[in-house]
């Protein structure tokens, strides 16, 4: 590739070949010494010279200072491009040292060097070229005469008795000169529209480049955001776990202390209840009458005592709804500790506005009924005979927004199922009412998403593109990034599928903007700001 750069550098714009014998201009541009030497030839009597390069004017033939530098440089090169060397074109005179031709003549069909080429016949026959190996190809292979004509209406290279007596008598004929610097004309001509095409195309890549570096810039940044949400919301749900089981474990400490006490007062009764019985026990198998009468009343032996009745009621509150784990409290902690989570989640993301977005009657088009929350426009079966402002629209049934967005990340929701043929998008407040370009996306003052024939579109001055799948789930989501020129369009179906997005630059308020030509649309989805 290096090799390529420098031979590149080492070509002669005239002839295209490596230098031979270079010199230099007053201007510093570099030519072969025979090349340039033509070149001014050409020249005389035109009034001045110029480089045919940088187009400098000299009122007098400019000498040629060779460039010894250059010189030294090329044949540095050649020798180490044997390959190269191999292609040079020699002197046909020069048998025992060759040296390079900068010379063919056509006639005689020989190569001449500088030396030979001074001393060579200057008759008009004689007619002189860059050095070539393909001599043959320079003369008609009919008459075997040199090339001289070129006939414009065959484009095809003659000579004089083609011109005469040939194919192409009474065709009109120019000098291959002449001919040559037409079309080298249109080569530049066309070289100069191949370079702005390049720099436009530069353009294009070097945009597409720095839009590669915006989203780069603009994914690193959120992979760092997510990071660190994930980084708090596994620490916050930690913290909620300690939390949802320190209070399970608090509940069955409580619990469990209540039972061992219940057990316990229960055991002491049940002592007691033992003793008595032995007692009566006892008694009953007493003879002596006396002995038996003489004891304590039998209630004190069968009446139960407030104290034992509490241990019972424990007892049953236990077993019942009293023993067991407040579940209900532990998910309302729980789910009140995720509630809290999520909500600092969006807090952190989305905002959400107070407001939603609600169309604006005064733009409304008369062929459009607008629900009374505002959040649904229809084709009316009549005229709404509105009042007509400019702000109306007139020629299409669409209506836009009463709310402006010049800066943040917002979104809203539509459904669509109610409609077999609409237009939604974004506009500019500027956007034409009456005209032909009144027409979401028929302009470039809109943005657009619409349906027709099953089939759905986006459109921005009137240039469309049709999506390659269907809407599945009726409803659609616009997105708005202000700051990144961005406006995107979903398909709010599981998972949400990406629609298509514009990239521009906003320079004006940018507001919702909807028509209905058949049913009706609702704005279902509330606004969001980052």
């Amino acid at each position: 590739m290096a090799s390529a750069g420098l031979r590149k550098e080492l070509e002669c714009s005239i002839c295209l070949n490596i230098y031979t014998d270079p010199v230099m201009l007053k201007c510093g541009h570099n030519y072969c010494r025979v090349c340039i030497g033509r070149v001014l030839d050409t020249q005389e009597g035109s009034g001045g010279y110029s480089c045919p390069e940088c187009r400098e004017k000299f009122q007098d033939r400019p000498a040629l200072h060779r460039n010894i530098t250059l010189r030294n440089i090329v044949e540095n090169f050649l020798s180490t491009q044997p390959d190269q060397e191999q292609t040079r074109i020699f002197c046909s005179h020069c048998v025992d040292s060759p040296v390079a031709a900068v010379k063919s003549c056509l006639h005689c069909e020989v190569s001449l060097c500088d030396k030979h080429l001074s001393v060579h016949k200057r008759s008009p026959e004689h007619v002189l070229s860059d050095p070539t190996t393909t001599l043959e190809i320079r003369k008609c292979s009919i008459h075997k005469k040199i090339l001289e004509y070129y006939c414009t209406e065959d484009s095809a290279c003659i000579c004089v008795s083609c011109c005469l007596i040939g194919e192409h008598k009474g065709h009109q004929m120019e000098s291959l000169d002449e001919a040559s610097e037409q079309k080298k004309k249109q080569l530049r001509n066309a070289l100069q529209k191949l370079m702005t095409e390049r720099e436009e195309t530069e353009e294009r890549v070097r945009s597409l480049r720095e839009r590669g570096g915006q989203i780069e810039n603009k994914a690193a940044g959120e992979r760092e955001l997510v990071t660190a949400l994930f980084i708090d919301l596994r620490r916050q749900l930690e913290d909620l776990e300690k939390r949802v089981l320190s209070e399970i474990s608090r509940q069955e400490k409580e619990l469990s202390f209540a039972i061992s006490d219940a057990i316990q007062q229960l055991e002491i009764m049940k002592d007691q209840l033992s003793r008595k019985m032995h007692h009566i026990e006892d008694l009953c198998g007493m003879t002596d009458p006396l002995t038996v009468l003489q004891e304590l009343d039998s209630s004190y032996f069968y009446d139960p005592k407030e104290k034992d009745n509490e241990a019972k009621n424990g007892h049953d509150e236990l077993l019942n709804d009293g023993g067991d784990l407040n579940v209900i409290g532990i998910s309302q902690t729980l789910h009140t500790g995720l509630f809290d989570l999520i909500t600092g989640v969006n807090r952190g993301i989305f905002v959400e506005k107070a407001s939603d977005i609600l169309l604006d009657v005064n733009t409304a088009s008369n062929k459009l009924h607008v629900s009374d929350d505002r959040k649904c426009a229809s084709r009316a079966e009549r005229s709404q005979n509105r009042l007509g402002t400019p702000e109306r629209f007139q020629l299409y049934p669409q209506v836009i927004s009463n709310r402006n967005f010049s800066s943040g990340q917002h979104y809203w929701e539509l459904d669509v199922g109610g409609s077999e043929s609409w237009r939604a998008g974004i506009c500019y407040h500027s956007m034409d009412r009456a005209g032909e370009k009144s027409h979401i996306g028929s302009n470039d003052k809109s943005w657009g998403l619409y349906r027709v024939n099953s089939q759905y579109v986006v459109i921005h001055d009137s240039k469309k593109i049709q999506l390659p799948a269907n809407i599945s789930s009726d409803k659609v989501r616009i997105y708005l990034d202000y700051e990144a020129g961005q406006i995107s369009f979903y398909d709010l179906c599981h998972p949400i599928r990406h629609l298509h997005t514009f990239t521009t630059i906003f320079n004006e308020p940018l507001y919702a903007v909807l028509g209905v030509w058949k049913g009706c649309l609702k704005i279902f989805g509330g606004n969001r700001e980052v």
